[in-house]
């Protein structure tokens, strides 16, 4: 219960500190994934800001938008009510290391839910998977190097898209990766520098 409190307490002061630090856009891979995806029930997991959020939300999907700071959620709502989307989208303060949200999605986005803390990744990726409705997709970006606005550890090892598929444990008989990759962007940091990053992006499928 301490760490799960020292977690809450960071992000919590983290958004309530520092308020709006992005320019709302949509994370660039899950753009480019849903752009030919029929709207339904999506999964925000770790929200944050609520960019992603308010952005499918204003293409016809119903958001559930998970995070474990009030703050977070806070700018959330106020964002999608600034985008005319408040009607599509629902906000839940969870804890991911303690219990999962309940439903059934069309889309499970995880986009950077990294974190200095302990969290089960692999688990909660692995109920992301579950909680897929059939033909469902789960979009999984992560970090795959360091950026200069970054206060990740210079000494880290990224895990390959292969090796955490891997970690999940999925039967292939109802699960199939689309998408295991590493590709390269220039991204924007908060302040405004530029740097060339790479993300890792695992992509999966529900087929049953």
């Amino acid at each position: 219960m301490q760490a799960a409190d020292e977690a809450a307490r960071f992000w919590e002061d983290r958004y309530r500190s520092h308020g709006r630090r992005w320019k709302g856009t949509p994370n660039v891979v899950l753009a480019e994934t849903v752009a030919g995806m029929a709207p339904g029930r999506a999964l925000d997991l770790g929200c944050g800001e609520g960019g992603d959020t308010a952005w499918l939300a204003a293409r016809g999907w119903r958001v559930t938008a998970v995070d474990i700071a009030p703050a977070a959620l806070e700018l959330t709502a106020e964002y999608a009510a600034q985008a005319g989307v408040a009607d599509r989208v629902t906000t839940e303060l969870h804890d991911l290391a303690a219990g999962f949200p309940a439903g059934v999605f069309e889309l499970v986005s995880a986009q950077y839910l990294q974190t200095p803390f302990d969290l089960p990744r692999s688990r909660v990726l692995r109920q992301a998977a579950h909680a897929l409705a059939p033909g469902g997709l789960l979009l999984v970006v992560e970090h795959g190097s360091r950026h200069p606005w970054s206060s990740i550890d210079p000494d880290t090892r990224f895990p390959t898209p292969e090796e955490i598929y891997a970690e999940l444990g999925l039967d292939p008989a109802g699960w199939s990766p689309e998408r295991l990759g590493t590709p390269r962007r220039e991204a924007t940091g908060p302040d405004g520098q530029t740097a060339v990053v790479t993300d890792t992006v695992i992509a999966v499928r529900r087929t049953a």
